[in-house]
């Protein structure tokens, strides 16, 4: 029997009994769980160790899970676990698909580099049945707007992430700007101080069509208070109306950075997309790193070009997948 169909059958046959509870509801069209067809079929991706249920949702603008079935699903005990589920949509704005995100708390939000990653993958071989190698672009609408995916000849992929936003106020920060960008005249917030947790930070913000909260330091290993103690906690912090993804990094050479990432509504994650690309733009914007660099997430390496002749930032990174089956959402919930 092959690993698939032996995951597939594990998945069927396990009964799951656990009360789950999800914060926010689904924006635009929600679909109660009593509504749904109870067999649902995935691929579970993961991108330098960010991993997703993805599920080929192509032939409906409706979910085909509920709010509180994505957090049951993500859950890595009693679910098929993952930082998130992923759900390709038919496409609008012109795109060729849709992507509609989910985190493992239920709340849905714009955008992640990682999973972006990983959808381009999932519809190439799921969706439209090429084979893994093929080289394809796809425009994909997000809630940070249109994306573009290129597959590369190593299998990597490439992700054109558009151009940072820097203005304080759109990122979203309450933190005071301090700097005006010379390029369009944005009020930002760099390197601005903050407190969370006794510790004292200098952050600089950026949005990457979600916002980030970037702070430099000699030694992420030697933080105190310690990063699991800190992270929520930067956030949930006031001067973040809309909570914030929150990165600590530490600088090994002018081509070369390591992280650490909170992510919002997930907590700590072995590698964020957008957060690896603000980390990079922070970096440039502060002096410590040249244009093109590798950040070193816990789950692997991403390389980060701010393209200076067009302002958009290009991230390439793997796209595996991990497994695929079957799960009964009857059970699962």
């Amino acid at each position: 029997m092959s690993r698939k169909v032996a995951l597939t059958s594990l998945l069927r046959g396990t009964t799951f009994s656990r009360a789950f509870n999800a914060r926010p509801s689904f924006r635009g069209n929600y679909v109660s769980a009593a509504s749904l067809s109870t067999l649902l079929q995935f691929r579970k991706l993961q991108g330098a160790g960010n991993d997703f249920v993805i599920v080929d949702n192509t032939k409906s603008t409706v979910p085909k899970v509920s709010e509180k079935q994505v957090t049951a699903l993500c859950d890595r005990n009693f679910g098929i676990g993952g930082d998130g589920v992923i759900l390709a949509m038919p496409g609008s704005e012109g795109c060729h698909y849709t992507m509609r995100i989910f985190n493992r708390d239920g709340s849905e939000f714009q955008m992640c580099g990682n999973g972006i990653r990983c959808l381009a993958q999932f519809i190439k071989t799921a969706v439209e049945g090429k084979d893994k190698s093929a080289q394809v672009t796809y425009d994909i609408w997000t809630g940070a707007g249109k994306i573009v995916t290129t597959s590369n000849a190593d299998g990597s992929i490439t992700v054109d992430m558009g151009e940072p936003i820097l203005q304080a106020e759109r990122v979203p920060t309450l933190l005071k700007p301090n700097k005006v960008n010379d390029l369009k005249k944005e009020e930002m917030a760099m390197e601005v101080d903050l407190e969370a947790g006794g510790g004292k930070y200098k952050v600089t913000c950026v949005s990457m069509g979600n916002p980030h909260s970037v702070a430099f330091l000699d030694d992420i290993d030697k933080m105190n208070p310690k990063f699991e103690d800190v992270g929520g906690l930067v956030e949930n912090h006031p001067m973040f109306p809309e909570r914030v993804n929150a990165e600590f990094v530490q600088v090994l050479s002018r081509s070369h950075v390591r992280m650490k990432v909170w992510e919002r509504g997930n907590g700590p994650t072995l590698a964020c997309g957008t957060g690896s690309s603000a980390v990079v733009v922070a970096s440039v914007l502060t002096g410590r790193v040249d244009r093109k660099c590798t950040v070193s997430n816990p789950g692997g390496d991403l390389l980060i070009h701010w393209d200076e002749s067009n302002n958009h930032v290009y991230k390439t990174g793997p796209a595996t997948e991990v497994f695929q089956g079957e799960v009964d959402l009857d059970e699962l919930c």
